[in-house]
């Protein structure tokens, strides 16, 4: 017998279903519960309440349940104890000799220029002596952001590729798909707002501009990463308003997102881990602290600043635009 009057090989390849119009097909009915059934559910689950739960007969039961009450009213006694003598040895609050009030203060304002050459002591406290505390809130920031994505964003329809003879079935509760709900969203959006797109063509780039003067200048006058990037962040959200989302999505996607607070956060990871490594072991690190009063100074203060203006900027857009539409 040839290969392709072989009916196998036929079925097999997808040429023809040997069953098709042989067997009666029909849709499975749903699934009804008896009453009976129902009753004997019932029936078994108030048996495991009364032999499995009986705290009455049961004695190891019984004995668990005592044991957890007391490991339980142990515990918290302990933790109460643990911290109650850990505040007795704290110094008096507000008291002249604690570090707090002299030590710390004073080495910031006295030695902070020479060690950090930031003239902005506060930006040369907050990105070089609590550089990782910095660091710690910018992972908040993104931590928030993606907690917000799992939570609003719409998935994106994913259909498996069709092959020969092989149809794709869709489930009738998936016909909301992801372009269905972005152009049921751009409804809300502004249409042709001449007033709108005139004052943001002025605006958003003063703002983007004013936002990053900000950024570089954090070492040197009031300002830095954190309002520098929220300067920014609101300019991408009035341009995104007066716009629209399909302008916005030419240079900020989601991958444009992932991309710039994943390598911001890393840079900062990095460098920062670098330079602590080498100050705890006395090394020179190599960074040069530069002239006070330039712009090119301070050693890593001034990448440090540009790294938080990046994910600050990029989680105050995606916050919009996750509330807005689910999505970027």
């Amino acid at each position: 017998m040839k290969r392709k009057d072989n009916a196998f090989y036929r079925w097999l390849f997808g040429e023809k279903d040997t069953l098709q119009g042989r067997v009666e097909m029909r849709p499975q009915a749903e699934y009804e519960t008896k009453e009976t059934d129902l009753e004997e559910i019932l029936k078994d689950h108030q048996q495991v309440q009364e032999k499995v739960f009986d705290l009455k007969d049961n004695k190891a039961l019984r004995f668990f349940d005592r044991m957890y009450r007391i490991a339980g009213v142990l515990f918290c006694l302990a933790l109460m104890l643990i911290l109650l003598v850990n505040v007795s040895w704290l110094p008096p609050r507000g008291a002249a000799s604690n570090p707090v009030n002299n030590e710390v203060s004073a080495r910031y304002i006295e030695n902070g220029l020479q060690e950090t050459g930031a003239v902005n002591i506060v930006t040369g406290m907050i990105l070089d002596y609590r550089a990782f505390d910095t660091f710690g809130e910018s992972n908040v920031l993104f931590i928030a952001t993606v907690t917000v994505l799992i939570l609003m964003r719409l998935d994106r329809e994913k259909k498996a590729p069709a092959k020969k003879g092989v149809p794709v079935y869709q489930k009738p509760e998936d016909e909301m798909t992801v372009a269905q709900a972005q152009a049921h969203d751009r409804i809300y959006e502004p249409k042709n707002d001449v007033i709108l797109q005139v004052a943001a063509g002025f605006l958003v780039p003063v703002i983007i501009i004013f936002g990053i003067y900000v950024i570089l200048n954090g070492h040197l006058s009031p300002g830095g990463g954190f309002s520098g990037g929220a300067i920014i962040g609101a300019g991408l959200i009035l341009y995104l308003n007066a716009f629209g989302f399909e302008k916005t999505e030419r240079f900020f996607t989601e991958k444009t997102y992932k991309w710039v607070s994943f390598g911001a956060l890393t840079f900062y990871c990095l460098a920062k881990s670098y330079s602590f490594y080498t100050g705890a072991n006395h090394l020179e690190s190599g960074i040069g602290l530069g002239t006070p009063g330039a712009i090119l100074s301070s050693g890593l203060i001034l990448p440090l600043n540009i790294c938080v203006g990046l994910v600050v900027a990029c989680t105050m857009y995606a916050f919009y635009a996750l509330f807005r539409k689910g999505g970027f």
